[in-house]
């Protein structure tokens, strides 16, 4: 190939960057135009983009290759053809029919996906493109982009921990071109001083306060939850995969300080008895000021999940403040659980669940309008008036190879907004379970503070 400079201004005859006075989108005046479309007309200089991106990159990183929606196309079309890796398209809009899906192509769930983006100038569509790429549980860390227009997206994404790289900037152009005599000095010192004056921002979503979400709740468990999350700065839910009474009580008796609740499997308890497994749980969670969390996860038509819950040997209505259960049955199968909240299951941590993004969007709607649901176990974004629980964080590992996925405090709290982070292996099987759980509570406390 030839040099990056020649292939640039190979590229630059097709009209791909316009000199003068232009209003952009966002209402401000800029003294140059770019538009990189008109190079998917050039097969040559095309393939030879793909071959320029594609050397930039650890290509043992990624499974899957992704352009935003539309200019990068093509660009994505031909990086493929030439790594032999495989496409997936995003679309603009899901389809109003059929599987109403936002990625077309073949994929798993946890695959890696490089993006792809024609120019930067925001980052907007980028982040926007992240996030709805990543509601397919595949993950992104990597963006190649072919012009950076120097205004501030660069910055935003690696400041959210994404690697970009990019192939030109605006300010390395303007040098080529103003040595091959295409631009003067003085329009060159009018580009750097609108570069200088115009980094653009836009405006996202922050996140919702526990004081916030403390003054807005409506149910009690809810507001009891947040009421500890404040007075302990802790957004820390233990899970206790125990299987014998004495070691749910010695775990609950270190780890209780520092969290908010203990999701417990009852039935794991294979020596369950009511007065020596309840009786001192209740006592542990009250000295520590701690709500007790059944992860039943209650997946039968309403009577049967009311059976239960009140009956046999483990009442839990009596003893726990919130549970866990699916949508599956429907909005009346979760009436029965009038005495405590309910945290409905709207998507899994595990590799290969069936709770795809068509299932999360109506098992979503029945959450939303039910009285006793508080919240909901999920890997992606809840509205801000459920709170979101998110299970599978760790702070050492990326997974246990029994396709559980892992995720860091500081992710789910950037990413995802969660209110509390779940944790179970991470603290249970530790050396020291209490230093364990005082780490998470801190790392937790902290990310949730760096979210606001």
């Amino acid at each position: 190939m030839e040099s990056k400079k020649e292939f640039f201004l190979e590229c630059y005859k097709l009209g791909i960057i316009k000199f003068g006075r232009f209003t952009l989108k966002s209402g401000i005046e800029s003294p140059f135009y770019v538009d990189l479309r008109p190079l998917a007309s050039d097969p040559k200089i095309l393939k030879n983009l793909a071959n320029y991106l594609l050397d930039m990159l650890p290509l043992d990183n990624f499974d899957l290759i992704c352009g935003v929606p539309y200019a990068a196309l093509p660009m994505a079309t031909a990086m493929s053809l030439e790594s032999y890796i495989p496409l997936i398209i995003k679309r603009k809009e899901a389809k109003e029919y059929g599987t109403k899906k936002m990625i077309e192509g073949i994929y798993q769930k946890g695959q890696n996906c490089l993006l792809v983006e024609d120019v930067i100038t925001s980052g907007k569509s980028l982040v926007e493109t992240i996030a709805e790429v990543e509601q397919e549980d595949l993950k992104v860390a990597d963006i190649v982009v072919v012009l950076d227009r120097e205004q501030g997206g660069k910055q935003l994404l690696e400041s959210k921990g994404y690697r970009v790289h990019t192939l030109f900037n605006i300010s390395e152009v303007c040098t080529i071109l103003q040595e091959e005599g295409e631009l003067s000095d003085d329009e060159v010192k009018r580009i750097q001083d609108f570069l200088a004056g115009n980094h653009i921002q836009f405006e996202e979503k922050t996140r919702t306060s526990y004081q916030e979400k403390f003054e807005n709740a409506q149910h009690s468990v809810s507001k009891k939850l947040l009421e500890i999350a404040l007075a302990k700065e802790s957004n820390l839910i233990a899970s206790a995969d125990v299987t014998t009474t004495q070691e749910l009580l010695e775990l609950a008796e270190k780890v209780g300080p520092h969290i908010i609740a203990l999701k417990t499997h009852i039935d794991i308890i294979s020596d369950f008895d009511y007065q020596n497994t309840i009786i001192p749980l209740k006592e542990l969670a009250s000295r520590h000021q701690f709500l007790l969390m059944e992860d039943r996860k209650f997946a039968d038509i309403g009577n049967t999940q009311e059976l239960q819950f009140t009956s046999g040997i483990f009442k839990i209505t009596e003893w726990a403040d919130f549970v866990t259960s699916q949508v599956i049955g429907g909005f009346e199968s979760l009436d029965s659980f009038n005495n405590v909240g309910v945290v409905a299951i709207i998507g899994m941590s595990s590799k290969g669940t069936l709770t795809t993004n068509s299932y999360r969007e109506e098992a979503l709607k029945i959450a939303l309008s039910h009285p006793n649901v508080i919240g909901g176990v999920s890997q992606n974004e809840l509205p801000e008036d459920m709170l979101l629980f998110t299970p599978g964080v760790n702070l050492a590992d990326s997974g246990d190879g029994k396709g559980q996925q892992y995720n860091t405090p500081s992710h789910v709290f950037k990413t995802l907004h969660t209110d509390f982070i779940i944790v179970g292996r991470g603290i249970y099987k530790s050396e020291n379970p209490e230093e364990a759980a005082l780490n998470y509570k801190t790392e937790g406390w902290n990310a949730y503070l760096e979210s606001l």
